[in-house]
């Protein structure tokens, strides 16, 4: 049962809280909070002059602000803290914090706690982001007035007194936004599970642990979403809370999606054939699969049929570029792991040339060189993880005698210009990295366009 938005209008009014982070996403939390009668300070690493128009504004507002490199150590005094996600909840300064009495939450917490409407939440390792934007466009195909956030969309928590209890809402939950959560929606799905995130997380364990929360908390009459497909998701099975529907691209199920032959299927009814999805690859027969197991209580066949053969992807994501001089150029950034990665290239009828590498999320690439080498004609490689995956695709040859060639180059647009180099028409060239932005960019979105004015430009 959801509480009541009035509580925590009445529990927030007049708290000393602090808000960690003055990014894009926090902005709205903190001018919503402020209008809720809240005393609010802002947190953030980056300096005044750093911040500029921004601070002036803040300051203005009576926000309180605690600036500079070691503005956590002043997290203290503060009956609310809204952290960043993120932000770990056993990092010093919060453990400290809770000592002193402080409630520690998040802005994502507090909305699926008190947002009336039914929630639809979705992580994993892959495919995240567009089995959210499948099941979000089903639900208003269907007609219901949607909304979708977390990761992607706009910032929800401060409109939620506009969202009604007949609306529905879709959120994109990565592990950090669900570490420490005691809360879940009411559908709960988890596309896959693979090494990620393991610079940020303790271990795989934690990691692991940090995926479950979306369902840890259900109650008997939620539903979870589960890969039947992915060993770890399937081990899962046993400890939900409410009812479980699964999904399969590789056995027909009694219930929930699955593929029979080369048609799609929702518990036993026709979808669509797999030749009239608009999109590339398996792993996104496998997206479908999953927002339809995730809507069918509340979506049509029809209307699932009519998303599944119009819908043709999210930017950044297997995006056809140009066609240069005979060669396909494709952006794939949103590939920051390395199964990522090998989804996009079999997405692929025949080998490509791959540019991959970028920032150390301290993952292995072995499962890249081993699974990968037949759909890699040529491997381009920069970034700061560049030797690590040499070393994988080395290994692949001192064990078994496979040689995939390699060529190091060190910025993005070297890369391009040896891509351009060593392809001939006919060929396929797909930047999709199996490694994070952050050595050279600041998020996948701002790499993958990158990419794309370079090519855009010859």
């Amino acid at each position: 049962m959801k509480e009541d938005f009035d509580n925590f209008k009445k529990f927030i009014k007049n708290k000393k809280t602090a808000v960690v982070g003055i990014g894009i996403s926090n902005r709205p939390l903190i001018n919503f909070l402020l209008g809720l009668g809240a005393q609010v300070s802002a947190f953030d690493k980056k300096d005044e002059g750093e911040l500029g128009e921004v601070a002036k504004k803040l300051k203005k507002r009576g926000v309180g602000l605690v600036l500079g490199k070691n503005y956590l150590e002043h997290l203290d005094n503060f009956d609310v803290i809204f952290k960043t996600p993120s932000m770990r909840i056993d990092s010093p300064a919060l453990v400290k914090a809770k000592q002193n009495g402080a409630y520690v939450t998040s802005e994502m917490e507090e909305f699926i706690k008190y947002c009336p409407a039914k929630i639809y939440g979705v992580t994993g390792s892959d495919g995240k982001t567009t089995t959210t934007t499948l099941i979000y466009n089903m639900l208003k195909e269907q007609g219901y007035k949607s909304w979708v956030g977390g990761n992607i969309g706009t910032p929800l928590f401060s409109r939620i007194e506009e969202i009604s209890p007949k609306d529905k809402v879709v959120l994109e939950l990565s592990s950090f936004q669900l570490m420490g959560m005691d809360v879940s929606p009411e559908v709960a799905v988890i596309t896959n599970i693979s090494p990620n995130h393991l610079d940020i997380h303790k271990d795989m364990e934690e990691y692991v642990n940090a995926k479950k929360s979306i369902f840890k908390y259900q109650g008997n009459q939620d539903m979870v979403i589960f890969n039947r497909d992915n060993e770890c998701t399937n081990a899962m099975v046993k400890e939900a809370k409410g009812k479980v529907r699964q999904f399969s691209i590789e056995e027909e199920l009694t219930s929930g999606g699955y593929l029979k032959g080369d048609i799609l299927c929702i518990d036993g009814k026709k979808v669509c054939k797999i030749s009239e999805v608009k999109l590339r690859g398996m792993h996104n027969v496998a997206n479908l699969l999953t927002a339809f197991s995730a809507i069918k209580e509340d979506v049509s066949v029809d209307n699932m049929r009519k998303v599944a053969t119009t819908f043709e992807g999210v930017e950044h994501r297997c995006e056809f570029v140009r066609e240069l001089d005979g060669v396909k150029y494709y952006n794939d950034s949103i590939a920051s792991s390395p199964t990522r990665t090998l989804a996009g290239l079999r997405a692929f009828e025949k080998p490509v040339i791959l540019i991959a590498g970028g920032y150390d999320k301290k993952i292995p690439f072995d499962v890249l060189a081993e699974e990968g080498y037949l759909k890699i004609k040529t491997l381009i490689l920069m970034g700061a993880t560049k030797d690590k995956i040499k070393k994988s695709f080395e290994k692949l040859k001192c064990e078994k005698g496979i040689d995939v060639p390699i060529v190091e180059v060190d910025s993005l647009i070297d890369a391009v210009n040896s891509a351009r180099k060593l392809s001939s028409s006919g060929d396929i060239v797909t930047f999709s990295p199996a490694c994070a932005s952050f050595d050279m960019f600041p998020n996948f979105e701002v790499r993958g366009n990158a990419f794309k004015n370079i090519i855009n430009n010859f």
